[in-house]
């Protein structure tokens, strides 16, 4: 489960690199009922924050790099970006945005892992992240679809201290690797990874990819509000056992996410 302590490691930020602001908060406004509020509109800088019940649960941004495609970019917590930045290029990463400040709020970076997936990181100042995760209408897990996923342990291993556990899905479906903190327990995992044939990472050309996965209390109603706003759904929605029922989708720009009403406790 994912929480806002935001110990090192865990995902605490998340923001959407979109084509047409506008039109994507008014996507996400009806499918996860979030509200969008505008930080300035300007030639330089276009976007804001998204709220659900009050509470900041994603950034909104420009989509301004050139050949980029429209896609969710996860942070996670650390203690120090620049020895993170060491550790991703000892590591075999790649820089994408060198660590810089964020007036007080933070200390940001992003990266490029060795096979291709682009995450960041976050350390925190004023602002340690999002307000709500866990609930309706927010952040409940993070996910890696990769091309090789003893590479991708063996990587974010070394740089972000995770641990990993593997499970083998129903049905020949594979080996699923769940991702948990540093010195956290397993009821604490907040993610997995995924070892897919370079055809099924086409969405990113061939290169592994991160995404969220947001709750909801009703997973048919989110997928038929996905394809109702012009987005469309990849698979699902379908029930995996122990964890909920599941749809896999793209909002109109393409950026994939994924929506879950979590199996309630026993």
């Amino acid at each position: 489960m994912i929480t806002t302590d935001f110990t090192p490691g865990t995902p605490c930020w998340l923001d959407l690199g979109a084509p047409d602001v506008r039109a994507a908060a008014d996507f996400y406004g009806a499918v996860l009922g979030w509200d969008y509020e505008s930080m300035g509109e300007s030639e330089d800088m276009e976007g804001g924050m998204f709220r659900k019940d009050g509470k900041i649960v994603a950034g909104l941004g420009k989509l301004t790099e050139e050949g980029a495609r429209s896609a969710w970019m996860i942070y996670y917590t650390v203690t120090d970006a620049d020895a993170t930045t060491e550790a991703v290029e000892s590591a075999g990463g790649t820089v994408r945005v060198a660590p810089r400040d964020l007036d007080e709020w933070g200390r940001m970076a992003q990266y490029t892992d060795p096979l291709g997936g682009q995450f960041a990181v976050w350390q925190p100042g004023t602002n340690t992240g999002v307000e709500l995760v866990d609930k309706p209408g927010s952040l409940n897990w993070t996910e890696l679809y990769t091309s090789d996923a003893t590479a991708a342990r063996e990587f974010y291993g070394g740089v972000l201290g995770w641990q990993f556990s593997d499970m083998e899905l129903p049905g020949g479906g594979g080996t699923y690797t769940l991702i948990t903190p540093v010195g956290l327990p397993e009821e604490r995992m907040q993610g997995g990874l995924m070892e897919l044939s370079k055809e099924d990472l086409a969405l990113a050309g061939g290169r592994p990819y991160w995404h969220p996965v947001f709750a909801v209390d009703d997973c048919d109603a989110a997928a038929a509000a996905v394809t109702a706003n012009g987005g469309s759904v990849q698979m699902g929605p379908a029930d995996a056992e122990g964890v909920g029922r599941l749809a896999v989708c793209l909002d109109p720009s393409n950026a994939d996410f994924v929506v879950l009403a979590p199996t309630p406790p026993a």
